[in-house]
């Protein structure tokens, strides 16, 4: 299958008052066509700032790209003109940001935001669009809906909007950035099934951006795990949630509620902070947190070891009498 998407090496940084930081630190992952990919983890791991870096929506006063290449469709996206990324974002490219109701404008009515995406169209033809879209996110009597205001409607509802506004261009890719945050979980539920029925009724390829394994696990083919600006895990989602290989893959999934634990039994957490991204980390970043820490994950960083399922860490390092020491 054809990649849509390709992040080679990717590192993105931000001028801050205490210097430089590095944010994203040589992340590379592909995406094909038709395939919803999760990228999850703590905040502050990265995972918003790669989607935002994609998009060409890092802040211009204070970020930049280091380094790394983002090929969408065969073309390296990463240094292009604001103008050209412009043109990519009205079409081939879309986002779905994290909270609706500060992506809304207040002032003006759906149907005006919504006409404001359309793009090579007759304003009575992007009208039908944008109520033919209204209607395909689950939105009943578009054509009234369309002459409400975001106040009118509910966290859920907003959300669909912003779904129909992001397909109004008709895109290749989606990016949705954490876009059940505000929501509870029955709508999280309606969200998520929406986002696989437009995957497999338009061919759309996404990348779905969040902290909830939940979330990830109901929607997603493969997930990558970011920790401190790098993926130290990926593959499919079976072998994420049922193989886990990672510490720090294992302890996320450790600190999820089970219905079958016993009532009185604390849920189980991560000890410690992640490293300060001003500075250079030496060997593994996971290292000060990690119960089976080797005298090796001081001194040196871990490669991806793994075909398919990758992991960056010396545990899967082997030399027949067992793990590296």
């Amino acid at each position: 299958m054809n990649n849509i998407l390709s992040v080679d090496n990717l590192s993105v940084g931000f001028h801050t008052y205490r210097g430089d930081i590095t944010a994203v630190r040589g992340v590379s992952f592909d995406l094909s066509q038709g395939e919803i990919l999760g990228i999850v983890g703590e905040s502050g791991c990265g995972k918003s700032v790669t989607a935002h870096a994609v998009m060409g929506l890092l802040p211009k006063e204070n970020s930049f790209i280091k380094g790394g290449k983002i090929i969408f469709e065969g073309r390296d996206i990463s240094q292009l003109p604001e103008e050209e990324m412009a043109k990519l974002r009205g079409s081939a490219l879309s986002m779905i940001f994290q909270d609706p109701m500060t992506s809304l404008n207040p002032v003006l009515t759906i149907g005006e935001q919504m006409l404001e995406c359309a793009r090579g169209l007759s304003r009575n033809e992007a009208i039908k669009k944008a109520q033919s879209l209204l209607e395909r996110v689950g939105i009943s009597h578009p054509e009234e809906r369309m002459k409400a205001y975001p106040h009118q409607f509910s966290g859920g509802m907003r959300q669909r909007v912003m779904i129909a506004m992001a397909l109004m261009s008709d895109p290749q890719l989606l990016l949705a950035d954490e876009p059940t945050t505000a929501l509870d979980v029955t709508i999280q539920a309606q969200i998520m099934a929406l986002l696989g029925e437009l995957r497999r009724d338009m061919g759309l390829s996404v990348v779905l951006v969040s902290h909830d394994l939940g979330v990830i696990a109901q929607v997603c083919d493969r997930v990558n795990v970011m920790y401190a600006g790098r993926i130290v895990e990926q593959g499919t989602v079976q072998e994420i949630f049922h193989n886990p290989q990672h510490p720090y893959t294992k302890g996320l999934l450790n600190s999820l509620p089970r219905l079958d634990a016993p009532a009185d039994k604390e849920l189980p957490v991560i000890d410690g902070q992640p490293p300060d991204l001003l500075y250079d980390i030496t060997g593994c970043s996971f290292l000060p947190r990690c119960p089976y820490a080797m005298q090796v994950c001081r001194e040196h960083c871990p490669e991806n070891y793994g075909d398919k399922h990758k992991t960056e860490c010396w545990l899967m390092v082997r030399d027949g009498k067992g793990v590296v020491k």
